[in-house]
């Protein structure tokens, strides 16, 4: 089962400076218009792939979301990286829908 980080924890990682990763668990256009600061994008069916290379620090934090609560990518993502072996992973369920609610940063590449 995964573990789950709030939406509050995060901004308060982000405030102190703490060292994660976030992986946005969803396709690239979705990526491009609107993802949480400093997030990488590794679609749910991409993490076996490219997760030895993109995170190479299996101890790492790492927060995995994807859209919403209804939408299970990062769920998918976050199972896959716990198989691999990665051992601090976090899913923010609430997703990206939720992180916009609150008014929060977030980066474009557009």
């Amino acid at each position: 089962m995964a573990k789950t980080i709030t939406r509050e924890q995060i901004k308060e990682n982000f405030d102190t400076k703490e060292q994660m990763t976030i992986i946005e668990a969803l396709p690239r256009k979705y990526f491009d218009a609107k993802h949480l600061p400093g997030a990488l994008n590794i679609p749910h069916d991409e993490i076996q792939e490219c997760a030895p290379d993109m995170l190479p620090d299996k101890d790492a934090l790492i927060v995995v979301y994807c859209a919403s609560t209804d939408c299970q990518n990062s769920k998918i993502a976050t199972e896959s990286l716990q198989e691999m072996g990665y051992t601090t992973v976090f899913e923010y369920v609430e997703g990206k829908q939720h992180w916009l609610e609150a008014d929060f940063p977030v980066e474009s590449t557009e």
